[in-house]
């Protein structure tokens, strides 16, 4: 498995490269069409990730997960739901969630895998998926969750999970990564909040890139976040989420103000 980063150095210098172990092997060029290893690497310490990707837009599901579809009482759908979160809310590890301006309300999380595509991706077959896809990383999918239903007219999701650092992603992009295998933990605060199996997905990524494929194009770096299951909850102000998937390892923010 290769793991992808972006990263800036101690003197502020911003770059990409293969992440091991706590070390970058820096690379040149473009990450998604023929990065070129220069040779050089940067030892634990001496860089500090940043998200690792930047998506012209995040597509984030809702009701794709069978165990939370029961418990709102919700059928499967028969197509992906989904709201856009643009590329401008994007953050990366460590980086603080804040707290809209003039906004006192619930501000939720939701730890969730994300698909990175990794070629312009358009009208793509299911059979055909894995060429497009570059790898996963970790999300945590943030809402301010009174602003949702805010008008009783239209609820308002691009609104209330489109904010400046709403999109959180890292800490490493995640290639041959086994999403079947794998669980979705997040603690808030170091207590366990979230523990579900990415297999219970109702839509998995192959499916998820194709369809959405058909109604949009994709760009290099897009993400699609695959939707979260039972135990979203409120995050407090000064209170840190942890969301974690082995294999690709730990996206860790906290709640700030502004």
């Amino acid at each position: 498995m290769t793991c992808w980063a972006r990263f800036r150095s101690k003197h502020g210098r911003r770059g990409f490269g293969t992440y091991d172990g706590g070390v970058i092997a820096e690379c040149e060029g473009d990450m998604f069409d023929d990065p070129r290893p220069t040779g050089a690497t940067l030892a634990a310490g001496a860089f500090t990730l940043e998200n690792p990707c930047l998506p012209s837009k995040i597509v984030a599901l809702w009701n794709n997960f069978h165990a939370l579809a029961a418990k709102l009482g919700k059928q499967a759908p028969a197509h992906p739901l989904y709201l856009i979160k643009p590329g401008s809310c994007v953050i990366g590890p460590d980086d603080p969630i804040l707290r809209p301006a003039g906004y006192a309300g619930k501000i939720a999380y939701e730890g969730e895998l994300g698909i990175v595509i990794g070629r312009r991706c358009k009208q793509v077959p299911a059979s055909d998926v894995g060429g497009y896809i570059l790898g996963y990383t970790c999300v945590n999918d943030v809402t301010a969750g009174d602003v949702l239903n805010e008008n009783p007219d239209f609820a308002q999701w691009c609104r209330s999970k489109g904010h400046d650092t709403f999109g959180c992603l890292g800490p490493v992009i995640a290639t041959d990564f086994d999403w079947q295998a794998a669980q979705v933990t997040t603690k808030l605060d170091g207590a366990l909040r979230q523990n579900y199996p990415l297999a219970d997905m109702i839509f998995p990524p192959a499916e998820l890139v194709s369809r959405i494929s058909h109604d949009m194009t994709l760009e290099p770096g897009d993400v699609i976040a695959c939707g979260t299951s039972v135990g979203v909850g409120s995050i407090r102000d000064g209170a840190t989420v942890e969301v974690r998937i082995e294999g690709i390892g730990s996206l860790i923010n906290s709640l700030g103000s502004r």
